[in-house]
């Protein structure tokens, strides 16, 4: 079956009432059908991380979340470990004339590991890598 990588953006825009990516995010899982979405413990750090200000009911929405999508048998979430993270550390001081997080550099990680091609996500930095970017921009409607 495909697998398709989940990034930060996608997690929040589905969550977040209101978020600019929330419809996109909603048609690009759609349109792409049966798969397994693939994510990691940094991703699913930095989606609860960004519900930390935002009040009770958020941060327990986000906290719901983040168990449902461990206990998703179509999700596969991998584990961080001292190994992953050190191959991200090395892939982030080999990227210092981009801006992409440590964070970014598991994920790709991950991504070349698994053989993935395809993110939901709208960072141009996957695009930079190379890998196939499906939520369009927020403001001008293209990827």
């Amino acid at each position: 079956m495909r697998k398709v990588f989940a990034d930060t953006l996608y997690w929040i825009a589905i969550l977040k009432p209101g978020d600019p990516y929330e419809l996109l995010a909603k048609e690009a899982r759609q349109a792409i059908g049966p798969c397994i979405i693939v994510t990691t413990d940094e991703v699913l750090s930095e989606f609860a991380t960004a519900f930390s200000k935002g009040g009770r009911v958020l941060r327990k929405k986000a906290v719901e979340t983040v168990r449902k999508i461990l206990d998703n048998q179509n999700v596969k979430v991998v584990e961080q470990s001292r190994d992953s993270f050190l191959r991200a550390l090395d892939r982030f001081a080999n990227r210092s004339d981009k801006e992409y997080s440590l964070t970014d550099c598991s994920s790709m990680n991950v991504m070349d590991a698994e053989q993935i091609e395809d993110v939901l996500t709208n960072d141009r930095h996957f695009r930079q890598e190379g890998y196939n970017v499906l939520i369009p921009s927020a403001t001008s409607g293209t990827a």
